[in-house]
């Protein structure tokens, strides 16, 4: 299901399980002024199109305190993409594997819990065969966090 294809009912829905993925259906049916009803089935109907993929937890900065965090650019072979990919999800400390358009081919978000680890995980990823070059950038705090 597209964007466009959501409607404002869908939109709120969206809207208040990403600021709390554990509020009930009661919750959502009282804050949106519809019937529980029609909010469960507007949350089945979701789920089946697959704009809800699943349910998580976002952490805080307080359980992600004492982490390291990066993002990784990489620069990669022709036709190397799927060999890269496969051995990059074996490495613990890559969280998020992003393809791109411009100057890099890949976007890596990684994390350890000390700069130590982190140096091995970077030296890991670069040391890929296929990987041309990569360029890391170190997260020193957020100021804006809207991803749901």
């Amino acid at each position: 299901m597209t964007e466009s294809a959501l409607d404002d009912l869908d939109r709120g829905i969206l809207a208040q399980l990403a600021q709390d993925a554990r509020m009930s259906v009661a919750v959502l049916a009282r804050r949106l002024k519809v019937a529980r009803s029609t909010v469960q089935a507007r949350l089945e109907r979701l789920e089946s199109n697959g704009s809800i993929a699943g349910y998580t937890l976002r952490l805080g900065e307080a359980a992600r305190e004492g982490r390291i965090r990066a993002t990784c650019l990489l620069t990669i072979e022709p036709r190397s993409q799927a060999a890269i990919i496969s051995r990059l999800r074996t490495v613990a400390e890559v969280e998020r594997i992003h393809t791109t358009s411009g100057r890099v081919d890949l976007l890596l978000q990684v994390s350890a819990e000390s700069t130590s680890r982190l140096d091995d995980a970077l030296d890991q990823i670069g040391s890929l065969t296929g990987v041309k070059s990569s360029e890391s950038l170190i997260h020193l705090s957020t100021k804006l966090d809207r991803a749901i």
